[in-house]
């Protein structure tokens, strides 16, 4: 499905919105790496009309993101980062916004434990899914 500019950006804000949201599960772990953060920051500057896409800025936070996540070994931490390079990637590819999903999920998964009331959890992504916007653009990314 191809979005209109209009769309594309409001779907860049959601999925900064997205990984913002777990993005604590990573900041309590490593209070001074800031690439996720960045990454999200990104995503919002160009979704803004802040900037210009630039390919090379957009892949280098996506990419500083997913080294924050590689450089963990906690699941959940390594899963938020993950989401936060998948935000800013839909900058470039609006798909990857199903990943950003993918990535609530497993943070979610990760915190089991009592860390997390999943109903809580689970009851706000179904939320921010709901926007009518993009159902039918999530809905072909996540049931791929």
């Amino acid at each position: 499905m191809k979005l209109d500019k209009k769309d594309h950006k409001a779907l860049v804000l959601w999925a900064a919105d997205c990984a913002e949201h777990v993005l604590p599960y990573f900041e309590k772990e490593y209070p001074k790496d800031n690439r996720p953060r960045k990454a999200i920051e990104e995503a919002r500057s160009w979704a803004r009309g802040d900037e210009p896409m630039k390919m090379s800025v957009i892949r280098s936070a996506a990419l500083a993101a997913h080294a924050a996540a590689r450089a963990t070994e906690n699941p959940a931490a390594r899963a938020a980062a993950r989401a936060a390079g998948q935000a800013v990637a839909t900058v470039h590819v609006a798909g990857h916004a199903g990943a950003v999903v993918y990535y609530i999920n497993k943070v979610v998964e990760a915190v089991l434990a009592g860390q997390v009331n999943i109903a809580r959890e689970r009851a706000w992504l179904r939320r921010k899914l709901a926007d009518e916007r993009f159902q039918k653009h999530l809905r072909s990314i996540v049931l791929k």
